[in-house]
């Protein structure tokens, strides 16, 4: 992995587990918000999308609406999932196994069915960070109760929608070529259309949780954006099995975050998987 890609997805995790952060202490309606933040991304990157394309003379046709149109869907599902985990879970379980298992299925995809040949030592790169992430996620992962059980749960069918939007996201940016922009900027927009009809069954909740979550909003719909598009840079130079979990030491920030803010504990794993999420990163860099 070349230096400037690495240094895309690692801005990319610390902007991702900031976000994550952020929505874990969201206190709207679940769907409202993440319609909010949604349509907030769309509206931000649209515009800068438009004129990156007009800027590069690019033109398109079928495959920019229809790619998008199917990453939001996934990213729609992938975002209901995550944001019902927090809801129901605890932040250390979910967010370790969804970020654990999403790079292991788009390892295995896209060596096994997109026949990417990354070297080895960055193959055992990648399996060190998992190994780091499962460190971070301890032992509360089997310790049993409903909390664990729902957030093993979420967090595993959070990361399988995660491997889905990563592996289709890599397709759209190195086989159909797209602009990562304009991309995203328009599966945003996709993705706001799609919640609409549940959203407007819930649009008297529209008020309380924007006056409740607004300051969130602004900090997802800015965040999100910029750390998805920083990921799809990176996708067009280098294979998504070696950017999948790069990507995911952003989870070493969300822990150690999530020790300091929210006071969960045991600090000292956190750390320890620290070091080895780092040490599989040199490897995949190295």
């Amino acid at each position: 992995m070349s230096t400037e890609a690495l240094a895309l997805v690692l801005t990319a995790a610390v902007f991702h587990a900031t976000w994550n952060l952020a929505a874990k202490t969201s206190r709207g309606d679940t769907t409202v918000f993440v319609w909010l933040y949604f349509s907030l991304g769309g509206l931000l990157c649209l515009p800068v999308g438009l004129v990156q394309m007009l800027r590069t003379s690019a033109s398109y046709g079928w495959e920019l609406p229809g790619a998008a149109l199917f990453t939001a869907l996934l990213h729609v599902g992938y975002a209901m999932l995550l944001q019902t985990g927090y809801r129901r879970a605890d932040l250390g379980v979910v967010y370790p196994v969804a970020r654990g298992v999403g790079p292991v299925l788009t390892m295995v995809i896209a060596v096994g069915l997109l026949g990417e040949r990354p070297e080895t030592s960055a193959l055992l790169g990648g399996l060190v960070v998992i190994g780091g992430i499962l460190i971070v996620a301890g032992r509360r992962l089997f310790g049993g109760g409903k909390r664990v059980s729902a957030g093993l749960f979420y967090g595993t069918t959070t990361g399988i929608a995660i491997a889905a939007y990563t592996v289709w996201d890599s397709f759209s940016m190195t086989r159909l070529d797209l602009e990562p922009i304009l991309y995203f900027a328009l599966s945003s927009v996709f993705q706001s259309l799609v919640m609409l009809p549940w959203v407007l069954r819930r649009r008297a909740l529209i008020p309380a949780t924007w006056r409740i979550d607004h300051r969130l909003v602004g900090i997802i719909g800015v965040l999100s954006p910029l750390a998805y598009i920083l990921v799809l840079y990176a996708m067009t130079t280098t294979p998504v099995a070696l950017v999948a979990p790069v990507r995911e030491s952003s989870i070493v920030i969300g822990a150690l975050l999530a020790w300091w803010l929210f006071k969960e504990p045991d600090p000292v794993r956190r750390v320890l998987g620290a070091v080895v999420v780092c040490a599989g990163v040199a490897l995949i860099a190295g």
